[in-house]
């Protein structure tokens, strides 16, 4: 049973009788035990709630439009605690933290529903069959899978967990019901690519439902004392990866009509290779992987800035970054400052002394990285900083440093700028495209 903690006023549950404090035991005979159980059995016009009210079972019938919300409220968002994920992963990025930081950010989750609700992506290895053909018989698709590999022996190495083999098979499951997968392989340097990569990504080609597949990096930080050894990409081995990716996704697009397999941005940054063409992925099914997001931003910019009037105003910014990004947003703001002789934008690249320094994306970058480099620097109207940088709520670093203490210790107001090409272009000229 799961505790009812508010009725919306007015709604079908409230006009009903339910009360906060009740307890929900069933909606049309099925129990509900968690958020997907909930959403799945109330979209039906016609409800038989159950719930418990100190020890005594009542009734309650709704009637209402389909797929509306009936106006109950939870404690939780998932209706009950996390899943801890069960893995060991010998490229965990959690277990490179360094200590001191606030407890929320060594919670390793691994919850197939917020693969569906939040698009997070899961090993399979805290799910039962019951639970796919759970999300079989709900119709719920995507699914987001981390496969990593799909050699049964050399997953359980690397996740270090016994099942983690085993439950490749769900994968399957899930293709024969009809759902379908976006899978992420994280690839470690010597162990999974190569001949491991070609294999794994030859097996879920073979899928019929398999929408897309990011092949990552795993990133290392300066905290691995007595993790195992992992030794970076470089430009040959990220440039064989490319290689592997193109071969895969070419043999796919000639056989399917779709490429399907999508190495991320730091590959080809690491090999100093060209970032395909905006068709090349397929509108961008991976994106929030780090798959062709500087050619979506460098497309939107471009096109933002092609339509914006002249700057009217003098307007001087400044913008922080992870050295990955440093030369694409620093060609940016020349195009920008190229265009617009009123405009000046300069960009600071900051080092990661607080991960280290083989760190580099601007998504792990620390306030307090920030403020050590960039204090006593004239930094104009406005430092611009990229949401990533930013915990979900938007307030905090990953350091603890909040907003306001960042603009306190640098004297100049902060702007979050939210993901994507127009939005880093209207907040750079402080102008908004009405494209």
């Amino acid at each position: 049973m799961v505790s009812i903690i508010a009725v919306c006023k007015g709604s079908y549950a409230d006009r009903a009788g339910i009360l906060p404090g009740d307890k929900l035991v069933s909606v049309n005979g099925n129990t509900i035990n968690d958020v997907l159980d909930y959403r799945f059995y109330i979209m039906d016009k016609r409800l038989n709630i159950v719930i418990s009210r100190e020890d005594i079972e009542l009734s309650f019938d709704i009637v209402k439009p389909e797929y509306d919300d009936i106006g109950l409220e939870f404690a939780t968002y998932l209706m009950d605690e996390k899943k801890r994920c069960r893995n060991n992963c010998i490229f965990c990025f959690i277990d490179q933290n360094p200590m001191g930081m606030r407890e929320t950010i060594y919670f390793k989750d691994d919850d197939e529903r917020l693969s569906f609700l939040m698009g997070n992506y899961v090993t399979l290895t805290n799910l039962k069959e019951s639970d796919i053909e759970r999300i079989i018989k709900m119709r719920i698709s995507p699914v987001n899978i981390s496969v990593h590999t799909t050699d049964p022996e050399l997953r359980v190495m690397m996740m270090r967990n016994r099942y983690a083999g085993d439950c490749l098979r769900y994968i399957e499951m899930l293709d024969k019901g009809g759902i379908s997968i976006n899978a992420q392989l994280v690839l470690c340097k010597g162990i999974n690519d190569g001949e491991y990569l070609k294999k794994s990504l030859s097996d879920l080609l073979s899928l019929q439902n398999i929408e897309s597949i990011a092949l990552v990096p795993c990133g290392l930080t300066a905290h691995r004392a007595g993790l195992y050894d992992l030794e970076p990409f470089d430009k040959e081995t990220a440039s064989e990866v490319i290689r592997i990716a193109d071969a895969a996704g070419e043999k796919s697009l000639r056989e399917r009509g779709m490429r399907l397999v999508y190495a991320s941005d730091e590959f080809y940054l690491l090999s100093e290779t060209e970032i395909p063409s905006g068709d090349y992925y397929e509108g961008y099914p991976q994106l929030e992987n780090g798959v062709g997001m500087i050619r979506s931003d460098s497309d939107e910019f471009y096109e933002c800035l092609a339509n914006l009037p002249d700057l009217e105003y003098n307007r001087r910014v400044s913008i922080a970054t992870g050295y990955a990004a440093y030369d694409f947003i620093k060609g940016l703001a020349s195009a920008a400052n190229e265009k617009f002789q009123k405009l000046s934008v300069n960009v600071f690249p900051i080092r990661n002394d607080f991960f280290g320094g083989s760190v580099t994306v601007s998504g792990l970058v620390t306030g307090g990285d920030i403020i050590a480099q960039l204090r006593g620097r004239d930094l104009g109207d406005e430092l611009l900083i990229p949401e990533n940088m930013l915990r979900a709520e938007g307030d905090m670093f990953l350091d603890n440093v909040t907003l306001e203490s960042l603009s306190t210790e640098l004297s100049v107001p902060v702007r979050v700028v939210a993901r994507g090409g127009f939005e880093l272009c209207e907040a750079m000229t402080g102008m908004l495209c009405e494209l």
